[in-house]
């Protein structure tokens, strides 16, 4: 009888041990991926983009929240929060940073740690902002994606300047708090002399100084508008449109999104483009690669849109050799 109670012992043991072997395994699976997503935008505007993002995610092997989890962070147009919310994603460890809205996200990023991989997207040359050391070989934790938005100023006053000829004093809308504004300003004023035209300098670091500066270009009778690639304008491509419209001045934005909400015409990157690529770059980090190994992509979809039903408000015909170039006519 002794015996028999032993053995019932011993197979209970082992069966209680055997149930608890799945147990153990489980526990010593590794943590699901996070990514903190980093963004100087709103989560409202930002949704198209998000949904890209995770396309690209898609394509690299990876579901949000069946075998990768995102943190999101959003700034909302006040790049004073971006280091915080950075340092945020840094203490709770995520896997990879991923930053949205320009430079002033990546370069926060940057600040809060220099051993987590981050993947950025930026309008202007990653090299010269300091967030990598070459295009080919980054170099350390950065690599990401450069969408060329901030370079293109002197192409998209030469595109106004073929639509309204006889503006010789042209606005420029920046974002004082952008460290591309000194470098565009630079580059659109030498490319105005080149064609006897001025650049009127319309700062707007907040959502109300937007329509104090409109009422600056009016006063100054500037003849034509250039907005900035910036967070803060992106985010408000409606507010812009329509103020643009009750001033009646000729603009031109850098994304087909402001064309669509009523703009007259766009000149610049995709930005679902863009933003697509980031979501495989990341993916890419995710399974193993270095980002100091992974070459900075270029966004190279440049795309012209026109709205021919604000120009119609406007008063204004679009020349044949527009007409011809541009990749969308919104009618």
């Amino acid at each position: 009888m002794a015996s028999y109670i032993r053995r019932r012992k011993f197979l209970a043991t082992l069966l209680g041990g055997a149930a608890a072997w799945p147990l153990a395994a489980r526990a010593q699976q590794p943590a699901m991926p996070v990514i903190g997503l980093l963004s100087g935008r709103s989560p409202d505007d930002s949704s198209h983009l998000v949904a890209v993002f995770r396309q690209g995610l898609k394509q690299a092997g990876f579901i949000e929240g069946q075998n990768v989890l995102i943190e999101y962070r959003w700034a909302e147009g006040h790049y004073d929060r971006l280091l915080a919310l950075a340092t945020d994603l840094v203490r709770r460890e995520v896997t990879v940073i991923v930053t949205f809205g320009g430079a002033p996200a990546a370069q926060a990023a940057k600040a809060a740690t220099a051993t987590i991989p981050i993947v950025f997207v930026t309008g202007g040359d990653p090299v010269q902002l300091g967030l990598v050391a070459s295009l080919n070989r980054p170099g350390g934790n950065l690599t990401g994606v450069s969408a060329l938005t901030n370079t293109l100023a002197a192409k998209q006053l030469e595109l106004l300047h073929e639509l309204v000829p006889t503006a010789t004093l042209v606005a420029f809308l920046v974002n004082p708090n952008n460290p591309l504004t000194e470098p565009n300003t630079e580059d659109l004023r030498a490319a105005a002399r080149s064609v006897g035209q001025q650049i009127l300098l319309l700062n707007a670091g907040t959502d109300s100084d937007i329509g104090k500066a409109f009422t600056t270009l009016v006063q100054q009778y500037a003849g034509a508008l250039i907005v900035q690639s910036d967070p803060l304008f992106n985010s408000r491509p409606e507010q812009l449109a329509t103020l643009a419209a009750r001033h009646a001045v000729p603009t031109i934005y850098q994304f087909r999104e402001f064309a669509a909400a009523g703009g007259l015409m766009s000149y610049g990157s995709s930005l679902p483009d863009g933003y697509l690529q980031v979501g495989t770059l990341a993916g890419k980090i995710l399974k193993g690669a270095k980002p100091a190994d992974v070459p900075v992509q270029q966004a190279v979809k440049i795309e012209l849109v026109l709205n021919l039903k604000t120009a119609k408000m406007l008063g204004i015909t679009f020349p044949i050799t527009l007409l011809g170039r541009a990749d969308e006519v919104i009618e």
